[in-house]
């Protein structure tokens, strides 16, 4: 049986990269001893591709805005990550859905605003790659 002590330094472990950032953490548990995974979300994705300065959550304000900027690339390597959870049949209505998220994160891409970059994509303006 292990210790709480010690499934919770796993965990400290196992988010390591993740630091100031809300990430959802599955822990599996067989014959008593418990593995730690990460569970991706895309918002905690679009947040770490912003590469903002890490902040302490307890002291640090609350309802931050991501007021920064990626690429349309960072999207679409998101959206990769993100493919096998997405509801979408086609790798473009993932990116939109990515897209989604970068809107309510706050940030933009690519320098304009994600909505905009949506109906670009509906528009065939953009590029989408296969996969």
């Amino acid at each position: 049986m292990q210790s709480p002590k010690k499934v919770g330094e796993d965990i400290q472990k196992a988010t390591l990269a993740w630091k100031g950032l809300k990430i959802t953490v599955k822990l599996t548990v067989v014959n008593r001893v418990a593995t730690v995974e990460m569970v991706n979300t895309a918002s905690a994705l679009v947040v770490k591709a912003l590469n903002e300065p890490e902040r302490d959550r307890k002291k640090g304000p609350k309802n931050v805005k991501h007021s920064g900027n990626i690429t349309l690339k960072q999207v679409f390597e998101i959206a990769r990550t993100m493919r096998a959870k997405s509801l979408a049949r086609e790798f473009a209505g993932t990116v939109k859905e990515i897209l989604g998220t970068a809107f309510s994160v706050g940030c933009t891409v690519d320098g304009k605003s994600p909505r905009e970059v949506q109906r670009m994509i509906d528009d065939n303006e953009v590029e989408i790659p296969k996969a």
